[in-house]
């Protein structure tokens, strides 16, 4: 899996290039929150369920099912967070699928179960360069865990920053300029 720290890195980035006008403040957070969710499966561990299983690491809240649930169940508090249900719905069900395309972009693990319940297949991309994180506090402060860092700050943070920054100079040269 990519890092709690990593995951919410692609709902800023769309909050960041959209703005506050078209995704405020209260729903990017909301957002940023959404897409570590899928990862409280790990409990899963402490309750016995094995990996493997649809409810194990990466099983059913990895799905798009559990977005399209989660979103809509979000939506229902769109005024609190300032947006349109519609918006809402989207950005929350975007937040929470691109956990799991993270996920698949990994090193490691059995793969993520994006279409439960119809199939408990598991999938990962052709291209896996994100360096898989161990799971548990211990396991992460370890020289490992300072390996999943560098992997992610090289494949998702420098690639989302490239692209908010790209996003915000083809804004800046785009809109009509004041002459002094």
């Amino acid at each position: 899996m990519a890092t709690i720290l990593t995951h919410p890195v692609i709902p800023l980035t769309l909050g960041l290039i959209l703005g506050q006008k078209r995704l405020p403040w209260p729903l990017v957070v909301t957002g940023m929150l959404a897409a570590i969710l899928p990862d409280l499966d790990v409990i899963a561990f402490k309750l016995g369920i094995a990996y493997e299983s649809a409810f194990g690491h990466r099983g059913f809240s990895h799905s798009i099912v559990f977005a399209i649930l989660v979103a809509s169940l979000a939506s229902i508090f769109h005024a609190r967070l300032r947006s349109s249900i519609l918006v809402c719905w989207l950005f929350i069900a975007f937040a929470i699928i691109s956990h799991g395309l993270l996920d698949a972009l990994t090193t490691g693990g059995q793969g993520v179960e994006f279409f439960w319940p119809l199939t408990e297949e598991r999938y990962f991309f052709p291209w896996q360069f994100i360096q898989v994180s161990p799971i548990g506090v211990n396991r992460f402060l370890t020289e490992r865990g300072w390996r999943v860092i560098q992997s992610e700050l090289l494949t998702v943070w420098l690639p989302c920053a490239l692209l908010l920054l790209s996003a915000k100079l083809a804004a800046y040269f785009s809109s009509p300029r004041k002459s002094s």
